[in-house]
């Protein structure tokens, strides 16, 4: 079983705690300070009410009286002349309040700044991890689901820290302070005050448990929500194309129902939960003043021993309520970062330790290569053997599901080939020996469908090569045949595209993939039925243009059309995952199997489109 790097929450929290943990710490210590200095203004005026202006005997701490008595003179007790001087008992409460306030500035402070600093290392580590998790990795992942806890699931967390855990060390402090503030007034009323605590903690643990539950389904259900939403706005012009709106309109509203109830519910034991609690708490307070009352009349206590305890007993009872919402939240919390450690536990790709970085301007060498999706279950490829020599072009031709694709997927790494399905090596290195950055510098590749971002259009032309200055970026758009249309633009190369290059037409996306490529001058490129969308014409201009321009690379083409394939040195058909047979173009037509089907089939199909 795979060791995983962080093998519970705790450790993950740590680790992302790591350059914020000092500012919680700070929060806490200051919100200790506020609890403290909380509890020192009800002290003051408890004895202000019976030993100033009353006539009983303080019970202020040792060192207190004797500030107290040291305020007098030999005429005059310091008692008596704090109640010829009330004012001084206000400054101190002003004083201990002013404090109390600056306190909670520095606890503010820390606690926002320790928050943010958080859920940036949160959002740049999780961000840089997912950048290097192997392409199968995103196939069996929704990007909707992905985004969602990155993006809830870290508000989460942040949230839990900054609103309850730092606020935990201060409960504790003060639920602490409290209960020896009431004791010293009288131990028996402190016992009924107390009496209450286990049963919110208990109610707490059991409401703690169930809110988990719900929430994760909840977590996950949101996921699925943001993946609809996230797969039809990146795919809008297909949903209109093909009027589908209404289908996707209703297959969210199903899910997004789904969702709605299950935070129904959710909602439902969360109003339990707090209504148990402020029922149990109001119960609390009731028990504790009618006992207070009844003390207090039969002499037990004093008036002001009364008000410092109610006031206490007050300030116990919301952070023995607070206790009790941290445990259900801890629930919630817990959930997000089980799905932040589901990210942060998934293998990244990584080098073998020896790997290198060889000449790739080599013969690519595909030895008895077989390859299995382990989604389907499917063999893909079966004992591929294909040499490709350094220099030469080089065209693939077969149907779709042949494998034609999956084999330059393979090359690239991006999809890793086990050792017992035989070697791919370029220069006679196999190329899981060759680091996988370097390997992919110098492997173009321009794909199908290929996604452009929301940038200009030379911005991204040079997106792989950002040091090309803008003589380079023509001079690849010429190469690509897109030159004449990015001139027909209002702001030519500053144009601005669209998501996804929604903006662009297919043939336009795909010659901007060409030339994303191009201005690399990678020693191997490869066109993955990259000129599909584009009319015979251009397809024979960008042909010619490539043959011209990238003279010393190895070059290899993946179409459908004939007339795209026939002038590589070498052409390989493909049919069900084998090489049914390869040559030149003359050599396969001479041969009269599939690839003479297929020009002849295309031939009459182009003399039909011409008459």
């Amino acid at each position: 079983m795979k060791k995983e790097k962080f093998p519970t929450n705790t450790s993950l929290l740590l680790f992302f705690l790591r350059g914020s943990k000092k500012f919680f710490i700070l929060a806490i210590f200051f919100a200790a300070l506020v609890s403290v200095l909380d509890l020192i203004n009800p002290r003051i005026i408890g004895f202000t009410i019976d030993s100033v202006l009353g006539t009983e005997k303080s019970n202020l701490p040792a060192f207190a009286l004797k500030i107290v008595n040291s305020l007098g003179d030999a005429s005059l007790s310091g008692a008596a002349w704090l109640k010829e001087n009330l004012f001084a008992v206000a400054l101190v409460i002003i004083g201990v309040a002013v404090l109390s306030m600056l306190c909670r500035f520095f606890f503010r402070l820390n606690n926002v700044t320790g928050a943010e600093t958080l859920v940036r290392r949160m959002r740049d580590t999780l961000f840089g991890h997912i950048l290097k998790l192997p392409y199968k990795w995103h196939g069996e992942n929704h990007t909707g689901d992905i985004i969602q806890r990155c993006t809830s699931d870290v508000e989460m967390i942040k949230m839990f820290l900054s609103e309850h855990l730092t606020s935990l060390l201060r409960i504790i402090v003060l639920i602490a302070l409290a209960i020896f503030f009431m004791t010293s007034i009288h131990p028996l009323l402190t016992l009924v005050s107390a009496a209450f605590i286990p049963v919110i903690v208990s109610y707490s643990v059991v409401f703690h448990k169930k809110i988990g539950l719900q929430f994760r389904k909840a977590d996950e259900q949101e996921g699925v929500v943001s993946s609809i939403a996230q797969e039809n706005l990146t795919g809008v012009r297909v949903v209109r194309a093909f009027g589908r709106e209404q289908y996707e309109r209703e297959r969210f509203e199903t899910k997004n129902e789904e969702y709605t109830n299950l935070w129904t519910r959710l909602m439902n034991l969360f109003a339990a939960f707090f209504s148990v609690s402020d029922f149990f708490s109001y119960v609390q307070l009731i028990t504790v003043m009618v006992y207070g009352v009844y003390l207090s009349v039969h002499g037990q206590i004093t008036a002001g021993e009364y008000i410092a305890f109610i006031s206490y007993n007050n300030m116990l009872t919301y952070p023995v309520r607070r206790l009790g919402r941290v445990i259900a939240n801890m629930s919630r919390a817990g959930v997000s970062l089980d799905r932040l450690r589901y990210i942060m536990n998934s293998e990244e790709e990584k080098d073998r330790e020896d790997a290198g970085e060889p000449d790739m301007h080599q013969d690519i060498v595909f030895d008895n290569v077989s390859y299995t999706y382990e989604s389907s279950n499917v063999e893909v490829l079966h004992n591929i053997d294909l040499t490709i020599k350094a220099g030469t072009t080089v065209g693939i031709l077969g149907g779709t599901g042949s494998g034609k694709s999956t084999l330059m997927y393979l090359l690239d790494r991006m999809y890793e080939l086990p050792e017992e399905n035989g070697r791919i090596t370029i220069g006679g290195v196999d190329i899981a020996d060759i680091k996988a950055d370097h390997l992919r510098k110098n492997i173009g590749m321009v794909l199908q469908e290929p996604y452009l971002f929301s940038r200009t259009l030379s911005e991204n032309i040079r997106i792989a090569a950002r040091d090309k200055d803008m003589d380079e970026v023509r001079r690849a758009a010429r190469i690509a045949a897109l030159d004449d249309t990015i001139d027909r633009f209002g702001k030519g190369y500053d144009t601005f595209v669209g998501e996804r290059g929604v903006t662009l037409s297919g043939g336009q996306k795909q010659r901007t993939a060409v030339a994303q490529m191009l201005i690399r001058r990678p020693p191997v490129m490869v066109f993955d039925d990259s000129l599909s969308a584009v009319d015979a014409e251009t397809d024979a201009k960008i042909r010619a243009a490539l043959k011209e321009n990238i003279q010393g690379s190895t070059v290899i083409i993946i179409g459908q059309r004939i007339t795209t394939l026939m002038n590589a040195d070498n052409i390989v058909v493909m049919d069900k995952g084998r090489i049914a047979e390869q040559g030149t173009h003359e050599e396969l037509l001479a041969a009269g199997g599939i690839y003479r089907k297929i020009y002849d089939l295309q031939t009459q199909q182009s003399e039909v489109s011409e008459e």
